[in-house]
């Protein structure tokens, strides 16, 4: 694998469900970002009562939201099966707790951590209701990976070897009319490509190692580089089968992966400042 690692910043086990932190260059089209639930409106009356015990509406409520998010059309149906589902629960609570095992310490650190999991998650919520990412800042963050990524892709194919001698050698061959492709698949490292003969496809040089960047944008469409090029994975035998404009998504296409990714990078930050001011011992 050749593509240079973006800084991927410290992501919180509680964003689960909450934030997909996606890739800088965000592809694909995503699906609408969840929206920031709403407070829960509490109704008069419990759903139902269970030996005494009365099961909250705020609970109901709860359930038929996220079953609205996932496609679920609010009736009677549902918030029937939900009212069973509660009933069920509060059952077996009640069974649990009369045989003790709510007492066991293992159960207790995992209520601790559900616990903890909740309340950040209702934080990070909160969090984002008074930190909204503004279409500005969206603007800004598309503009700087296109711009990063530049204005060509290149199809390149390459050889990775372990030292520059050895690259030498194999361009030397490539110079002396060996085919690349069956180079590739005798004597490169790179097993994600050299089976496919080197070929490494479409590529943009921002998301390219420096070096191996560096050295592609400076080949014309067929050309081999005269000169092996080193990266931190080895020495590569480079090729640039063919040029191309940059095909790039329009920002429509991306814009709920780029929010994802920015709210990602701001629960980072914001985790950061917290910890400088911990006393962590």
């Amino acid at each position: 694998m050749i593509s240079r690692l973006s800084a991927q910043a410290f992501a919180l086990a509680a964003l689960t469900g909450l934030l997909t932190s996606a890739p800088a260059q965000a592809q694909a089209p995503a699906k609408p970002a969840p929206s920031v639930p709403a407070a829960i409106t509490t109704n008069s009356g419990p759903v139902a009562t269970v030996n005494g015990v009365a099961i909250p509406q705020q609970r109901a409520e709860l359930l038929v939201r996220e079953s609205m998010q996932q496609g679920q059309a609010d009736s009677p149906q549902l918030r029937a099966a939900i009212r069973e589902e509660l009933i069920n629960r509060e059952v077996m609570a009640q069974e649990a707790a009369k045989s003790g095992v709510t007492k066991k310490p293992e159960i207790q650190n995992e209520l601790e951590m559900a616990r903890q999991q909740l309340i950040v998650q209702a934080y990070i919520r909160e969090y984002f209701r008074t930190h909204a990412i503004s279409d500005a800042e969206i603007q800004k963050e598309y503009d700087r990976i296109k711009l990063e990524r530049g204005d060509k892709e290149y199809k390149t194919r390459h050889i990775l070897v372990g030292t520059e001698e050895e690259a030498k050698t194999a361009i030397t061959d490539l110079k002396k009319g060996a085919k690349f492709d069956d180079l590739a698949r005798k004597i490169s490292k790179d097993e994600g490509s050299k089976a496919k003969g080197g070929d490494l496809d479409w590529q943009a040089p921002g998301v390219m190692d420096k070096e191996f960047a560096s050295a592609m944008t400076k080949l014309s469409k067929g050309k081999l580089a005269d000169a092996p090029v080193k990266t931190r994975f080895g020495f590569h035998v480079i090729q640039v089968d063919d040029v191309r404009a940059a095909q790039f998504p329009p920002l429509a296409e991306v814009k709920n992966n780029l929010v994802r990714n920015m709210q990602g990078q701001k629960v980072s930050k914001l985790l950061e400042e917290l910890r400088q001011k911990a006393k962590v011992e």
